[in-house]
């Protein structure tokens, strides 16, 4: 994906390592889940995908916008818990960013970012420092913008930027109190764990930049 902009067939492989890396770590971020939550994160987001996953070939292909309105609308009908309104919102908040879009840049990416992280925040109550999925997009998203103003059509170093800003947000939150999401209800027995949707985006990003390498 060096130098060039995202176009459909991007998206679709994206959208597919979101799933392929919900498949592959659906024990993993269960257990997790299990050490300040309810357990069931792995598996909600599993459940949720494979629907989208059965519905693949079928889902709109006339635009970017109409592919991911159908993948936000499945994952908030399908993937259980507060995970689904909160992962559906992203997509939501992308498609509608992409309507009469053809292809993406980084500067697009950037923005979908932005609005992916205004609206979990809108829909969830959640803010920076809160130990929810946030404390690794908003991250993430600061890497990618970086990159943006001093190499905005460096696509390998973004992701990598990406990848490193991610994982670094596992251990950088992990001396925090939950203030959101189930793992709140444990008080002060979350300080010291790692948050599943931080580790989940950061296993996503890691995916990402190994996929388009």
């Amino acid at each position: 994906m060096a130098n060039k902009n995202i176009t459909l067939t991007e998206v679709e492989k994206a959208v597919r390592v979101i799933i392929d890396t919900a498949f592959e770590n659906e024990d993993y971020f269960s257990e997790l889940d299990g050490l300040a939550g309810d357990g069931d994160f792995g598996n909600s987001l599993a459940t949720g995908f494979k629907v989208i996953d059965d519905q693949w070939t079928d889902l709109p292909r006339s635009s970017i916008n109409a592919f991911l309105m159908k993948v936000a609308m499945l994952t908030t009908s399908h993937v259980g818990g507060s995970s689904g309104p909160i992962w559906g919102t992203a997509f939501m908040r992308a498609a509608i960013y992409s309507k009469d879009k053809e292809n993406l840049n980084l500067t697009d990416i950037v923005n979908i970012f932005d609005s992916a992280i205004e609206g979990i925040m809108k829909r969830g109550g959640a803010k920076a420092g809160d130990k929810t999925l946030l404390d690794a997009l908003i991250p993430t998203k600061n890497a990618l913008e970086k990159v943006k103003t001093d190499a905005p059509d460096c696509w390998k170093r973004a992701l990598k930027a990406a990848e490193e800003a991610a994982t670094r947000s596992i251990e950088d939150t992990k001396g925090l109190q939950a203030k959101r999401g189930r793992q709140c209800f444990t008080g002060e027995r979350s300080i010291g764990t790692v948050d599943p949707g931080i580790v989940a985006v950061a296993t996503v990003m890691q995916n990402m930049n190994k996929a388009f390498a």
